[in-house]
């Protein structure tokens, strides 16, 4: 069986973590290196940072932001937003990150997927792919959840695997931050449809969640934010419940 990995999330603005509902409504949650820190040493087999206003205030990652963040860190460091080009991921992996995440600029030019893939090798580049239900399927939403495609989640999955995605990062906007659960029907339809790794975000509520999305949702790896940040359940906490409910997670933690 194979390991499920546990993600935590650091969605930046301003240099701050922060957390909202669906996107809205953000609180401070911290200081992301210290953060990034927390939760590595909690567990968490790997962190994401998200620069969630780089592309919709048409500026480049906050790299000061990330070098601070991946100086400690052990785990695989993932780092999105503001990612338009080729040399703004080779200076966000100068800057300490492992894997870039991209996404606006992946929809609108499919081709850097390949370009970045090419020079850093697949299994470093990471698609993000913001999904919101609209007339009973997926619709993929750019610019921090902020602009409607018309694109299909599913065809825009395939897609960005062929491109040489090494994997997808699927957030539901409608789940994002309720902490009512991961949608489960969406990450299944993904994970079915691409043959690369699929990470299930949006809507961690407890470890119950985690469960029915790595079984239900056929998710390779689950991330969550606000239950780490605001202290409702630690990584350590959460890896002991998978572990008794017989998922395989890296254990001990």
């Amino acid at each position: 069986m194979l390991t499920k990995r546990i993600i935590a999330c650091l969605d930046v603005d301003g240099g701050r973590v922060v957390k909202g509902v669906r996107f809205k409504n953000l609180r401070d949650a911290g200081d992301p290196a210290e953060c990034a820190t927390a939760h590595a040493r909690s567990g968490a087999d790997e962190i994401v940072l998200l620069d969630i206003t780089a592309t919709s205030g048409n500026r480049h990652t906050l790299l000061e932001v990330v070098r601070k963040a991946a100086r400690p860190l052990f785990v695989p460091f993932t780092v999105g937003g503001g990612i338009r080009l080729l040399n703004d991921a080779a200076a966000v992996f100068d800057a300490g990150a492992d894997k870039i995440a991209i996404n606006s600029a992946a929809v609108r030019d499919p081709t850097l997927i390949g370009k970045i893939a090419g020079r850093f090798g697949s299994q470093a580049v990471v698609v993000a792919i913001d999904a919101r239900k609209v007339n009973g399927g997926y619709e993929v939403f750019t610019a921090g959840g902020r602009v409607p495609t018309g694109r299909d989640v599913i065809r825009w999955a395939r897609e960005a695997a062929v491109c040489g995605a090494g994997e997808i990062l699927l957030t539901s906007m409608d789940r994002d931050g309720t902490q009512s659960g991961f949608d489960c029907e969406l990450v299944r339809e993904v994970a079915e449809a691409v043959s690369i790794p699929v990470i299930a975000s949006g809507g961690a509520g407890s470890a119950l969640d985690f469960i029915q999305v790595f079984r239900e949702g056929c998710a390779d790896a689950a991330l969550a934010a606000s239950i780490f940040h605001f202290g409702i359940e630690s990584v350590a906490q959460l890896k002991h419940k998978l572990h008794h409910a017989s998922v395989s997670v890296r254990w001990p933690c």
